[in-house]
């Protein structure tokens, strides 16, 4: 019996909003998440704070955060819902 599904593994990357780096401690990943870094995050954006007619922006940080994924794909050769395909 030939394995006939090969799942790829995804690995899917996204960035928490960009904040004031001292509130950024606290910052969770979204569901299914996994935080890969710490402490404070990253001090590589900028956040904006709009005071009366003028828009400030602001060094911040945020954090990056991966989820792994399997996408269902038939092995070379095979096709079809259920891979059965030749």
């Amino acid at each position: 019996q030939m394995k006939k599904q090969c799942d790829q593994k995804l690995l899917i990357r996204m960035k928490t909003e960009c904040v004031p780096c001292s509130l950024n401690l606290n910052t969770q990943c979204p569901a299914g998440y996994t935080k890969i870094t710490n402490g404070t995050g990253i001090p590589d954006c900028r956040y904006y704070l709009e005071i009366k007619i003028h828009t400030l922006s602001f060094p911040g940080c945020r954090h990056h955060c991966v989820k792994e994924f399997e996408q269902p794909e038939c092995c070379q050769g095979h096709w079809g819902p259920d891979c059965m395909g030749k």
